[in-house]
């Protein structure tokens, strides 16, 4: 028999996160690890957490994660981005508290490209007078 699972699709910064959230317990897996072990940060685990404590389901779906793209932090936004999206397709009324919580904008801030003539973006080489 075919299990209920609601998906969607996060990205933040270069990552780009798939999550399918399944009834289930409240527990979160991160490219086949547990997200304890996948994120060294609690405070990025929290980040993760906070569509279900807007929506009070937390602990009612199981969350399974495939994110490619990044490091910890854009790909624990990623995830919160998913995780956001799917919860709409969960309810719809979700959407009002998690619009105003700003957790469905995706958030445009990208790495700026390197420009010719500098180090970095915007960095230049030291000014040296002779």
């Amino acid at each position: 028999m075919a299990q209920v699972s609601y998906s969607g699709t996060g990205r933040r910064k270069n990552s780009v996160a798939r999550v399918r959230l399944v009834p289930g317990s409240g527990k979160i897996t991160m490219n086949g690890k547990d997200v304890h072990d996948y994120l060294p940060y609690e405070n990025l685990i929290l980040d993760i957490n906070q569509p279900f404590d807007i929506t009070e389901t937390k602990g009612s779906y199981d969350v399974l994660v495939n994110v490619n793209g990044g490091g910890f932090s854009g790909q624990a936004g990623a995830v919160r981005h998913g995780i956001s999206r799917a919860l709409l397709t969960v309810d719809p009324d979700f959407r009002g508290p998690l619009k105003r919580a700003g957790m469905l904008t995706r958030d445009p801030r990208m790495k700026e490209r390197k420009k010719y003539g500098l180090k970095k973006a915007r960095k230049a080489s030291q000014f040296s007078k002779r």
